[in-house]
């Protein structure tokens, strides 16, 4: 199948897996990556703590002080990012990751907020988190780098002054698909409709019910956080109808089938897109004109977390502006970074794809919660996705 060389430093794509591509067990167990110079130039980086230096000490109730737990989306963080961590401060990182925000939440409901120092919520689900009281307030004082986020994000209204999270990472959602397979130019969520019988067993859509209800629901005009029963019930109805073409719910793994031609056209977020994208020239990603989904992503301290202090460093290793325009270059995470973002590449930069210019952001929507809504988009994704 046709191929395209990556704009960017092939030593960074090689890192690069997909956004919500589950790894087996923890990034950490990535065999034989060689670091090469990226990991040297993250090594590089300066100190992100005072602490570092010293042996981390256990902050939170947890047990191995020499150990940070993470629980993230897939591809936050790789072999590279690990290893030079590790460089640094001397701490193992054992990585679990997650396919949803929903998954997450019912873990850390379950008791497993003891289980990890850093997890990564999206920003409607931070919102939610705080009002059940599952995060530790952020300790300003052993924070370094917060005044390099873009102004939109100093006081973002999820978080008011980032009480109890860090902005991580942004980016889209929108459809992803194989240019020789499908007919016309797709522009909309519509055509997944006015070509469903094409599609037939060709298309995936988002193993999540916030965004793939919403998608849904921007489609008829309405808003992705809608709290109308007679809005939620019309979409839900709406896929049902188009039910029969989706060949399954997934947020990840789908890039052998859709280069493969197993499938046409798949919902996908954007960092996983764009890495679809550069590596074969026949996939094109875009922003559905009715609107999408714009999202930033976390880092966050839950109540219980064991080896706090190793979270702190974690967190300021990440705000380095170094290590933040590798992670965009290394997973193509949009950086809120703003130091960051000026010493990326004018490629980089320009790909609208990563950086959406604003007339594509405007018919975008955080995603928010939905309070007693909740119950019933649960309900009804219940009902399609066990149909």
């Amino acid at each position: 199948m046709p191929r395209k060389r990556s704009l960017y430093s092939t030593q960074f794509r090689q890192f690069g897996p997909t956004r919500r591509r589950f790894l087996q067990g923890s990034a950490a167990a990535i065999a034989g990556v060689t670091l090469s110079n990226c990991r040297q130039n993250i090594a590089d980086a300066p100190d992100t703590d005072e602490a570092t230096d010293a042996a981390p000490t256990d902050g939170g109730g947890g047990e191995e002080a020499g150990v940070l737990h993470v629980y993230t989306w897939a591809d936050y963080t790789n072999d590279a990012l690990v290893e030079a961590f590790k460089e640094k401060t001397g701490i193992d990182v054992i990585v679990d990751v997650y396919d949803s925000n929903e998954t997450m939440l019912a873990k850390m409901q379950a008791g497993g907020g003891d289980a990890y120092s850093v997890i990564y919520p999206s920003d409607y689900m931070v919102q939610q988190m705080i009002e059940l009281g599952l995060l530790t307030s952020i300790d300003k004082d052993r924070i370094e780098g917060l005044d390099n986020i873009f102004d939109k994000w100093q006081d973002p209204a999820y978080d008011p002054g980032n009480t109890f999270s860090i902005p991580y990472a942004w980016g889209t959602t929108g459809l992803l698909y194989n240019k020789e397979a499908v007919s016309g130019t797709p522009t909309d969520w519509e055509y997944l409709w006015e070509n469903q019988g094409d599609l037939s067993r060709r298309i995936t859509l988002l193993d999540d019910v916030r965004e793939t209800m919403g998608a849904v629901l921007r489609s008829l005009g309405y808003s992705y956080n809608s709290t109308d029963p007679a809005e939620i019930e019309e979409a839900f109805d709406r896929l049902i109808e188009l039910k029969p073409a989706i060949a399954s719910f997934m947020s990840f793994g789908f890039e052998d089938a859709l280069f493969g031609g197993d499938l046409n056209m798949v919902m996908a977020y954007s960092v996983d897109a764009i890495a679809a994208t550069l590596e074969d020239e026949r996939m094109e990603y875009f922003v559905p004109e009715s609107g999408s989904s714009v999202w930033t992503d976390t880092m966050i301290i839950p109540v219980g977390a064991p080896n706090v202090d190793a979270a702190y460093q974690w967190s300021n290793f990440n705000l380095d502006p170094a290590i933040s325009q590798m992670s965009t270059e290394m997973l193509f995470n949009a950086t809120p970074n703003k130091v960051a973002f000026d010493n990326l590449s004018d490629e980089l930069i320009s790909n609208t794809d990563l950086f959406p210019p604003q007339e594509v952001l405007d018919r975008c929507e955080g995603i928010a919660p939905v309070g007693e809504a909740t119950a019933l988009y649960d309900e009804f994704w219940t009902r399609v996705t066990s149909a």
